[in-house]
């Protein structure tokens, strides 16, 4: 801040000069003392210069309406609404987020740190606040092949950007236990640093702390949130497209432990953002659970800039950015009109801000790269008749099963059952055309017909790909390859949906409704595959690739089984 914007914001404080915006007649919602106050909130230069009698040079009457703080996201990886932060910032603010504190590190792990770059270009323009903290783990482990390898003084030439606030998910725990030396360079590049606590033990977390990781949303249990409390970490409430922990760890939240407690999507799928919202959906499922709405407000806004550090954000008060939501309704939460730093970006749900230009894509595309493989490649050795280890899938949730089911074979290659759900899955490395194929069997996809395959596969995000025949799994593979990545669905040869994503795999070039259209058009498909209704497929097959969450999961190297920490073969041993 310079101090010409500051001797302008003191001098509409004292009243020696007109506010830019004034509006009045609003009830603000005091995240402070929880309690709803009343008084002008006068605005300058996109700041609350102050709450009291004020006159403006533009004046907007909120006609009793409740005002509240922009809302923030503490944890989210915009790469999963499968469009660029230049579209994303235009779902997010019309549902009160004004705030996003993101971990680029899918892009990271297809890019490195061109794609942390790219992200912080194509955000710079937009109206939302995008925050970022710098991926620490890609790739996420080294039991599977990514796109890149960041280390330390690869990311170091970010440290110090106005918008990097620290070092994200900490996922490699094992690297943290053994005090592992490029590990902890990571660690003290920030003194924020977020964790990843999937499945640790208690005396694991007093090891996560003594490294200064300060914040967990892999929580799955009240228990498991109770444990963090105690022990001075926050705890991130996340309710995702996949992983839907919210319900669960409300259960939990106190009038007394509540200021610990933080809001995250972490995982949205665009659709999901669209139809039900962001951080909004928390905070009225919060409501709904009997949670008080100041408190559900206080957890979506203050506490998330308090862990993060962000001293203008979170509240409706003097010094703070005027970033704020006017309710029809403070317990439906309803939203009519959001501003961003005093502009109105949001109205009855639709975005009304400025655009913002897009940063160019060039350097982030063409990342789909294989070769080598047959219907020869996707062969499953065993004995007629077998035991096999199977993933087996919790749905809407990221922790899946260790199976052992009886399979069955023919010419020694496992054969697919669909009746009994029982389906081949396949990891594709496709960032160095390496060859590497990871093979398996998964329960509980639940697809009748043909194939589904995508790019979107965290966290190397390799092509993963599951069906019930090898040739619509090969036909789905090659449509991706085409497309430069994205999501298929085959049936009998033929592509019935497709939608590219050709920015590193994971995100598209066009617009957010163009987007959501052909995301309508893949559900459609999806249930000529006779896919169930109760999850999305997609989203839980780009998961089963991610071998930091419990218990049986898949890489480009094969099935990993987290509790040994290796990989396995898929006929069990006897």
């Amino acid at each position: 801040m310079k101090k010409e914007q500051l001797t302008s914001r003191i001098l509409a404080s004292t009243k020696q000069k007109p506010a830019d915006l004034v509006i009045r007649n609003g009830r603000i919602v005091n995240v402070f003392t929880k309690e709803l106050t009343a008084g002008d909130i006068a605005i300058t230069d996109g700041v609350i210069i102050g709450v009291g009698d004020y006159e403006g040079v533009q004046e907007i009457d909120a006609e009793g309406r409740f005002v509240a703080p922009g809302l923030i996201d503490a944890h989210v990886h915009i790469e999963s609404s499968m469009v660029t932060p230049h579209q994303f910032s235009q779902i997010v603010l019309p549902h009160g987020v004004t705030s996003v504190i993101t971990d680029p590190h899918e892009i990271a792990n297809v890019m490195g740190a061109a794609g942390i770059d790219f992200m912080l270009k194509d955000s710079e323009s937009v109206m939302l606040d995008i925050f970022v903290m710098l991926p620490s783990c890609v790739p996420a482990t080294s039991f599977e092949n990514s796109g890149a390898v960041l280390a330390a003084k690869d990311l170091e030439q970010f440290v110090g950007h106005q918008r990097v606030l620290g070092i994200a998910e900490v996922m490699d725990f094992p690297a943290v236990l053994r005090a592992d030396s490029g590990m902890l360079d990571k660690l003290m590049l920030s003194a924020q640093r977020d964790g990843h606590a999937a499945g640790l033990t208690d005396n694991d977390l007093n090891v996560y702390r003594t490294a200064g990781i300060s914040t967990d949303h892999e929580c799955v249990t009240k228990e498991e949130m109770i444990e963090r409390l105690r022990r001075g970490m926050y705890v991130m409430l996340r309710e995702g497209s996949v992983a839907k922990n919210l319900e669960a760890l409300l259960e939990a939240v106190t009038e007394a432990n509540a200021h610990r407690c933080l809001f995250c999507t972490d995982d949205k799928h665009l659709d999901d953002l669209i139809d039900e919202g962001s951080i909004d959906y928390n905070v009225r499922a919060a409501i709904r659970r009997g949670i008080d709405p100041i408190t559900a407000i206080s957890i979506g806004s203050l506490h998330a800039a308090q862990c993060y550090g962000l001293q203008m954000k979170g509240a409706v008060a003097p010094g703070f950015d005027a970033d704020l939501i006017l309710l029809d309704d403070l317990e439906a939460f309803s939203i009519s009109e959001v501003y961003k730093n005093g502009v109105l970006v949001g109205q009855n749900g639709a975005y009304t801000g400025p655009v913002g230009e897009r940063a160019a894509v060039e350097e982030v595309r063409d990342t789909v790269n294989i070769s080598g493989y047959t219907e020869n490649s996707l062969q499953i050795g065993m004995a007629e008749s077998v035991k096999a280890n199977v993933i087996g899938i919790n749905p809407n949730n990221l922790v899946t099963e260790h199976l052992v089911e009886q399979v069955e074979a023919e010419n020694g290659r496992f054969v697919p059952n669909a009746e009994k759900d029982l389906l081949k899955i396949a990891v594709i490395e496709r960032h160095n055309a390496t060859g590497n194929i990871g093979l398996g069997i998964v329960k509980g996809l639940g697809l009748k017909r043909g194939a589904i395959a995508t790019t979107v596969a965290h966290d190397s995000h390799n092509i993963i790909a599951a069906g019930t025949n090898d040739e619509d799994i090969l036909t789905a593979v090659k449509s991706l390859q085409s497309m430069e990545g994205g999501l298929a669905v085959v049936e009998g040869g033929n592509v019935l949906a497709a939608l590219p994503l050709a920015v590193a795999g994971l995100m598209s070039e066009e617009s957010f409704q163009q987007v959501y259209e052909g995301i309508k058009a893949l559900d459609e498909s999806l249930l000529q595959l006779g896919a169930p209704t109760h999850f999305n497929a997609f989203l839980t097959l780009s998961f089963l690739s991610l071998p930091v969450i419990p218990h049986l999961k898949i890489t480009d190297c094969g099935l990993f089984d987290m509790a040994k920490f290796q990989h396995i073969a898929v006929p069990v041993s006897e």
